[in-house]
Parts: structure tokens; C-alpha cells; sequence
């Protein structure tokens, strides 16, 4: 057996980036940073009953991550299903490591929710009778996906939002900042979240550097997707607010375990950026997985088939490659025939035409990417971090819904329950008179690392911490990543890219600490040299917080009481254990 390495140094992250001097300044009640379904739910609930909200969002209001999920949002909205059947179903697929009490805030809370989306204009699917229209997703046992335009449910949800938001935008109780990337988050004395730093790329007044200075804030700023070569999140998914949170000192969990999607379009080798998704609605109206000799792969692997959870089927997947020597297998859902493809999965379908297949006369051609990330910064079920003042909802956040996988179509849900539990909260502590205007300490940014080395860090990261990693790789990341660190401070100017850049560093070497710590199989962090579960040792989450004195990552381990349904064991693990 070969000796183990030495350990990697300690991580050291800065308070602040390197930045110009806040060259404006802008007041709100409370500062939501983001436009997706979490940031958008939350400022129109905001606006109902609070004076002022700030809305900031890095691009357009129509460019976030909700607009590109395909399958849909998941309910008890059948009759025959029920919040428990929801809940169940989401445990097993968190695999031990979910918050039993967050997910029954999620499952309860979610239908209505739905519903209230639905009055504000969202328009999905539905019979000849007009009764929505559901479908069946990996890890489900019921048929509780919600969609629209067939799979453009994102792209629908974030258009009656929108929609509700451009009605207000002449009231003079919420404003709204396009192109504005949130740099740092401030605190003051006592180390409370009082606003934010925030770039605009404008005319006039607002434009630059400017302090956004508000009571409380909500991040709402996605995943962190560009942190891999090959991901299905959009460009500007480069972990902004988490990295704001850690350099700020709010405790991140749960970020080694990164979901894989299992079928994105293999686009050749060497392809990078943003890949196209191929929803895993399309496994739920029959399509199957095939290796190139158009064998059906998963049938003898879970109970579920192709349909298993994701972490289950990306790993199927990247095991049917390694031994047969290729770097893609196949989705074959031509028995579906086109006419029902073109129907039900247009936007798919089109893109997939556009890229030289037809699903309906030929397997599409898909390998896993990086997709979501189940952890982000910690929160309390009502979106509270450790500290005061700042919230957090979507995939910047982790309330514990997720555990070590994400249960597919749950994150649309996850966005809107909590962030409409965010404005209930913030909205009864600002009445109180909580969380005064607080005057932010000042404090000089530091080192950055230069976006001419964004694709370095992503290649690292996909070869130290991608979807099968070991002691070996995720050691070896962390060390090139730490020399990436230590370039000399004269070689980048401040500018988004290289703030994104510099994020996109800070959090891969605190997902590669996690994911050299946690030595075992679980979810979505495979470990090749600990290839199964070890709940004695690992029934825990690891969490990350800053130093204040020394800007050292503290990571601490959480025990968790491990939380699976009663009826489990037929569902999880002895099939499972293994390939876990």
C-alpha cells in the first residue's frame, strides 16, 4: 500500500478582495442580490410589506439560473401523492446526510407555494381536462413533476416573475440594478452584515464601485458551476455570494458534494463552458442509457433503473466509460417516437438538431458535468446565517434540504419555500425595529488572482475534485491551487473577471479541503480509495469559517443524526452501497 502524503496546509482566505474605493452609495431596507426564482420571490414578497428593497442582479433580470432548468418543480399536487411520499423520497435521496425538518418545511410548504406562482401568472402544462400535467423524475416514486412549455419550466417561472417585478418598477418602494456584481459583503464593529460592495457596469451616478448599504441581505447569487471545464450552469454561475459569505466569515456546508448531472451532451473532447443539459425528464418518459454497443446499462444496477438517483446514474455512467475505454455513452429515446420528442421536449430536441442529432432517428450522445451544488452557505430554516443581517436562499445557500444529493426538482421548490420564509422573517424583525442601518468598518482588499488562470483553476478542479476523486487528487489540488494563490499581487488589476476568478479560487480550495477530509462514498462525493458509506465516522457535516485574526479556514465537523425514512432499506443501500 502506498504511504499517505503529507497533509495540505492550512487554507488561508483574505477578509476582502481587492477593490476601488466606493465611489456611490444607495440605502434599502433590505439588499436582495440575485434574479433567480429565490432572489425574485423574495424581493416581490419584500415589497408587499417592507419600505425600501434593493435588487441587484450580475446581468439582466432573464439571465439567472432558474431560466435554464428544464424538468420542472416538484409537489404533492396529485391526489394519490402526499407531502410524506415527497419526503421520504427526498431522504433517501440525500443519503443520510438531509435535515429531516428542513425537507418538512420544503414538502409541506411547497404545494402552496406552487400555487401561489401560479398566481402570479406562471402558466404550466396542462390535459385536456386542465389539469396540470406530472411527471416522474429521477429518485421519485410518484408522479409530482410540475413543467411547462414542455421543458422550459425555468425559463416560464422566470418570465411570470419577471413579469410581476417590470409592474413595479415605477414604485418607488423597490429599485432594481442590472450588470452589478456584488464584490464583498460589508460588516460593521460587532461584525454584523450591514451591505454590500457592488460593481456596476453603468452611466452616470451608479457606476463602478459603489457601497450598497442595507439593514439586512439576502444572496441569491446561484452556484458556482464555472468552477469545473465542464458545467450546465450559465457564465455568470461563478460563486460570487458564496465567496462574499466566507471571506465575511459566515460558515459554509455541505460543499464537497457536487452534483454531476448524468446526461449532458458530449460535445467532443476539450469542449468547455456551459454544456447543453438533456433533462432527466426525458429518462422518465422512457428514453434509457446505452454504451456504445447499445447494451442498456442500468436495469441490473438499482431498483430504479434509469431512473435512479443522480449521483447513482452518474456513477453508473462514468464506470460503463472507464471500462469500455470512451468518454461518453448514449441516450436512446428514439422508440418515443419524434413527434412525441418535438411535443414534449422542444427545447431539447432543437438544441440537439442545432448540434447535428436527431433524438428521434439516433441515441443522443451525454456524459456527466458538474450541475449543482448541494451546499453553499449555512442557514437556518428561516434563512438566517450565523451572521446577523445576512440571509441566504437558493443554491447559494444550504438549508439542509439537499444532504449529499440533490433530489431532482427539488431546488425550484427549495427557492421559493425559503425565500418566501426569508421575507416573512425579515419582514416581522425590521417591524420590531431589529437590524438597524449600521455604519460598515473599512478595511484594505487583498491579493487577486488574474482571470488569464479561470482556466486553470477549472482544470484543476475537474481533475482533483471532479466526480471521482481520491486522497491522491484532491491532496494534488489543493497544493496546485495554493501556488495559484501565492502569485504575486502585482500581476491582476480589479475588474469582475478577476473577482470572479479570485472567488472561483477561494471556494475550490474550501470544496477540495472538504473533499480530501470526508474520507468516504456518499451522494455526490465519490471517493475511489473509500468507496463506501461510513455513517459511524462521517454522519456529519463539514463546515467552513474564517479566521477574523488570521483569515485561516476552520473546518468543523457537525454530527448529524442520520435521517432516513422507516421503509428505506428496500430502496437504498444494498444494491446501492456499492456503487455509492
Amino acid at each position: 500500500m502506498q504511504a499517505p502524503g503529507p497533509e495540505p496546509a492550512a487554507v488561508v482566505v483574505p477578509r476582502y478582495l481587492g477593490s476601488p474605493a466606493p465611489g456611490w452609495t444607495s440605502e434599502a431596507d433590505v439588499l436582495v442580490v440575485g434574479s433567480g426564482i429565490a432572489g425574485l420571490t423574495c424581493a416581490l414578497r419584500l415589497r408587499e410589506q417592507v419600505d425600501r428593497v434593493l435588487l441587484v442582479t450580475k446581468t439582466r433580470l432573464s439571465e439567472g439560473s432558474t431560466a435554464w432548468a428544464q424538468g420542472g418543480i416538484a409537489a404533492a399536487l396529485a391526489p394519490e401523492d402526499s407531502p410524506a411520499e415527497h419526503l421520504d423520497d427526498t431522504l433517501v435521496a440525500g443519503v443520510g446526510l438531509c435535515d429531516a425538518d428542513a425537507v418538512e418545511v420544503l414538502v409541506t410548504e411547497g404545494p402552496a407555494r406552487v400555487h401561489e406562482l401560479i398566481g402570479l401568472g406562471a402558466q404550466f402544462d396542462r390535459d385536456a381536462s386542465g389539469k396540470i400535467t406530472l411527471t416522474r423524475e429521477g429518485g421519485h416514486h410518484r408522479d409530482r413533476i410540475a413543467h411547462a412549455g414542455g421543458d422550459a419550466t425555468g425559463a416560464e417561472i422566470s418570465r411570470a416573475l419577471i413579469a410581476q417585478l417590470e409592474a413595479v418598477r415605477a414604485d418607488p418602494g423597490i429599485e432594481v440594478i442590472e450588470h452589478a456584481l456584488v464584490v464583498d459583503l460589508l460588516t460593521s464593529a460587532d461584525g454584523s452584515v450591514c451591505g454590500a460592495t457592488v460593481h456596476v457596469i453603468g452611466e452616470g451616478e451608479i457606476d463602478g464601485v459603489g457601497a450598497a448599504r442595507a439593514r439586512a441581505v439576502v444572496l441569491a447569487t446561484g452556484g458556482l458551476g464555472q468552477i469545473y471545464s465542464a458545467t450546465t450552469n450559465p457564465s455568470v454561475a461563478t460563486g460570487d455570494g458564496m465567496a462574499a459569505a466566507l471571506r465575511a466569515g459566515a460558515a459554509l456546508a455541505d460543499l464537497e458534494f457536487v452534483q454531476f448531472h448524468p446526461t449532458v451532451m458530449h460535445l467532443g473532447e476539450g469542449a468547455t463552458g456551459q454544456q447543453p443539459l438533456v433533462s432527466e425528464a426525458v429518462r422518465g418518459e422512457g428514453a434509457r442509457l446505452v454504451d456504445a454497443a447499445g447494451e442498456a446499462f442500468m436495469a441490473g444496477l438499482h431498483p430504479m433503473a434509469d431512473l435512479a438517483p443522480r449521483d447513482v446514474v452518474a456513477r453508473a455512467i462514468l464506470e460503463r466509460m472507464e471500462a469500455t475505454g470512451t468518454d461518453h455513452v448514449f441516450l436512446d429515446a428514439r422508440h418515443l417516437g419524434g413527434d412525441f420528442l418535438e411535443q414534449r421536449f422542444p427545447t431539447i430536441v432543437a438544441r440537439c438538431r442545432e448540434l447535428g442529432i436527431d433524438p428521434a432517428t439516433e441515441p443522443i450522445p451525454v456524459a456527466p458535468a458538474q450541475h449543482y451544488a448541494s451546499g453553499g452557505v449555512r442557514t437556518d430554516l428561516r434563512g438566517r446565517t450565523n451572521l446577523p443581517g445576512l440571509y441566504a436562499c437558493g443554491e447559494t445557500s444550504c438549508t439542509g434540504v439537499h444532504g449529499a444529493n440533490r433530489l431532482a426538482s427539488n431546488s425550484l421548490l427549495e427557492g421559493l419555500v425559503f425565500a418566501h420564509r426569508i421575507a416573512e422573517d425579515l419582514t416581522a424583525r425590521l417591524a420590531a425595529g431589529e437590524l438597524p442601518l449600521q455604519e460598515p468598518t473599512t478595511e484594505g482588499g487583498a491579493a487577486l488572482l488574474d482571470a488569464a488562470h479561470r482556466r486553470e483553476v477549472q482544470q484543476v478542479m475537474t481533475r482533483g475534485v471532479g466526480p471521482l476523486r481520491s486522497a491522491d487528487s484532491t491532496a494534488g489540488a489543493l497544493a496546485e491551487l495554493a501556488e495559484l494563490a501565492a502569485r504575486p499581487a502585482t500581476e491582476a488589476e480589479p475588474g469582475p473577471q478577476t473577482w470572479e476568478t479570485t472567488n472561483l479560487l477561494h471556494l475550490g480550495q474550501a470544496l477540495a479541503t472538504a473533499a480530501h477530509l470526508r474520507e468516504e462514498t456518499r451522494g455526490g462525493h465519490v471517493r475511489r480509495d473509500h468507496p463506501h458509506h461510513d455513517d459511524q465516522t462521517w454522519a456529519a457535516h463539514l463546515l467552513h469559517v474564517r479566521d477574523p485574526g488570521d483569515g485561516e479556514l476552520a473546518v468543523i465537523k457537525l454530527d448529524v443524526d442520520l435521517a432516513w425514512p422507516a421503509d428505506d432499506e428496500d430502496e437504498t443501500d444494498e444494491p446501492q452501497e456499492g456503487e455509492q
